[in-house]
């Protein structure tokens, strides 16, 4: 792996620790989608998603320990809840199907965009990674944004609940773009071109697809984002989901399996 500097590696963990703690929250609340999905088909696909994220999750934080932190389990499970650097949006709770529709559809836009720009990064072991996932969102988002316009353009009830639920989402989904402290060093060192950047890439992106399904998107510029999960202040709703997703291996985390 490349050298980088003393602040170019704190800024590389940082931002590592944030995209495998919103695949893990995210997965983990996805899971909940299982067996209560409006129809089958989207039983399997949040399943399917969930197990996606929750295996990213584990890329993520082996490539981690590879840099000197601690072991994947460890960084999933032992952390208190301030060590966490998920956003807001992905610590919600999984709501009506809406909610957590236009969530994924928001989330996974993201995300790739995001393991795009990331592709071409300096630190090898995070393009390739990059690589991989961009693969796999592919599907994640050609689902989401089938949905999105879907419903978008259905009936009276579908679009105004998806109007609704973007209403609700799209402050929270800033939060995804939240700058770091050391993202200079991120830019300067072509690790990563930095999160306004992506920001407005992935408004570029969710816009084509918002329009077909005739959804307004509200004034991102005088919204008011969700800041705070990215350095450790988080909403009501994640130490309760930590709790619910550490119980078993709290019994005996020395426990081999």
């Amino acid at each position: 792996m490349k050298e980088f500097s003393e602040i170019q590696l704190k800024a590389l963990k940082d931002l590592i620790f944030r995209m495998a703690d919103d695949q893990l929250i995210l997965g983990h609340r996805n899971s909940e989608w299982t067996a209560l999905g409006p129809i089958l088909e989207e039983d399997i696909a949040f399943s399917s998603m969930a197990q996606d994220k929750l295996g990213h999750a584990l890329v993520l934080y082996q490539v981690l320990n590879k840099l000197g932190e601690a072991e994947p389990d460890a960084l999933a499970f032992t952390r208190e809840e301030k060590d966490f650097k998920c956003c807001h949006l992905v610590e919600y709770p999984i709501g009506d199907y809406a909610f957590s529709l236009m969530r994924h559809f928001l989330f996974d836009n993201s995300e790739a965009v995001r393991f795009e720009m990331l592709a071409n990064s300096s630190c090898e072991d995070l393009a390739n990674v990059a690589k991989k996932f961009r693969g796999e969102l592919k599907y994640h988002t050609m689902h989401a944004d089938t949905w999105v316009i879907q419903l978008g353009i259905g009936t009276e009830e579908s679009k105004a609940r998806m109007q609704s639920a973007l209403n609700e989402c799209l402050p929270l989904a800033l939060s995804i773009f939240e700058p770091g402290e050391n993202e200079e060093a991120l830019i300067t060192g072509n690790i990563f071109p930095g999160e306004k950047i992506l920001q407005e890439e992935w408004l570029k992106r969710i816009r084509i697809f918002l329009d077909k399904a005739d959804l307004v998107i509200p004034d991102v510029y005088n919204s008011d984002p969700s800041y705070g999960g990215r350095k450790g202040y988080h909403t009501e709703y994640l130490k309760p989901l930590l709790e619910e997703m550490t119980e078993v291996y709290s019994i005996d985390p020395g426990a081999e399996w």
